[in-house]
């Protein structure tokens, strides 16, 4: 992260020498950050987030609305010095969504995106307690909604860097037997009703493609 600091600092102080001003229209996009659990809390201490990735194409048109499509990734691990018994594995959180958004250029080289992902994603619950149950791992299907906030700097012509904040909600409540597990103890019941959701912070890529005359 102190990298990524340096570098958006970096990027600011070269804004001076950069002359052509970016007219976003078709882009590809990359975010790449850090999860962690937030309302659900058996998910929060339970499972440990360690990537979300997404990949999606852009199309922003002049007046500044945006609609993307694409696919995302997030892995979360099982935190083994919490679980009540020791347990090995993680969720895998394949999806494809749509987004909808305002990307908007304050300055020459300063811009935002803020908008949502709205999509569907498959969740692979693949632990050893869910191999030694049911043989394989277990599999929960839910909805993704996911407001997301950019803020970006320009790199060149084609190219610029952004931090990049999101909360997810996937519409399933996280319970013990997901991971192969009967109990967690210490929960009131409505804490396995509440929805998973993350917060995730990270950097984004995007790549400009340059326009015909």
């Amino acid at each position: 992260m102190r990298t990524f600091i340096i570098l958006i600092i970096t990027l600011g102080l070269y804004q001076s020498v950069l002359t052509q001003t970016i007219e976003p229209k078709h882009t590809f996009n990359v975010e790449l950050g850090l999860p962690n659990g937030m309302i659900n809390k058996p998910f929060s201490q339970y499972m440990q987030g360690l990537v979300n990735v997404a990949p999606y194409y852009q199309y922003t048109m002049k007046n500044t609305l945006a609609f993307g499509m694409g696919i995302r990734y997030a892995y979360f691990g099982v935190n083994q010095f919490r679980v009540p018994m020791k347990t090995r594995g993680g969720m895998h959180s394949f999806g494809v969504f749509t987004k909808v958004s305002r990307e908007k250029f304050h300055t020459e080289r300063f811009s935002t995106d803020m908008g949502v992902k709205v999509g569907y994603t498959q969740n692979y619950f693949a632990t050893d307690r869910n191999e030694d149950l049911y043989q394989s791992p277990y599999q929960v299907n839910s909805i993704l909604i996911e407001p997301t906030v950019e803020l970006g700097l320009v790199a060149d012509e084609q190219v610029s860097y952004s931090l990049v904040i999101s909360y997810a909600f996937q519409g399933f409540a996280y319970q013990p037997h997901m991971i192969g597990l009967e109990t967690f103890g210490g929960f009131e019941q409505k804490e396995f009703e509440k929805v998973t959701s993350y917060l995730t912070i990270g950097f984004g890529f995007t790549y400009y493609f340059k326009q015909k005359n």
